[in-house]
């Protein structure tokens, strides 16, 4: 029997025979992510892609939102959210207590069958 290094070795020659030539340098490359050239070139492509103007378009439209909501909004819009859970969960569970409820008289309804058929009766 071999010692368990010895096992682990084989394994790991097994497993290296296996992989195809360069297989370790593309996966450190892959690690190092993008090259500057490559980032480059996605920074001009995406560039191409927008139309003339669009971050002063953007800034524009950023600059006429309304404010922040205030306190009483986020309050709101929490107990609402709240709210809306908890009838969820209501609906959801009395849902489950209805099909519970009717599993169990199909049960018991066949249990009764059961019962009444081995009963000879009077």
């Amino acid at each position: 029997m071999k010692p368990e290094t010895q096992a682990w070795r084989d394994l790991q020659a097994h497993a290296a025979g296996q992989l195809r030539a360069g297989f370790a340098g593309r996966v450190v490359r892959l690690a190092q992510g993008p090259t500057k050239k490559t980032w480059r070139l996605f920074l001009d492509q995406g560039a191409a892609q927008i139309r003339p103007g669009f971050a002063e378009r953007v800034l524009r439209a950023a600059r006429n939102l309304p404010g922040m909501p205030s306190f009483l909004d986020q309050f709101a819009y929490s107990i609402g959210t709240a709210a809306l859970c908890a009838i969820v969960a209501l609906y959801l569970h009395s849902r489950s207590l209805e099909l519970e409820s009717e599993r169990n008289l199909a049960t018991w309804q066949q249990i009764a069958m059961h019962v009444d058929d081995a009963d000879p009766g009077p």
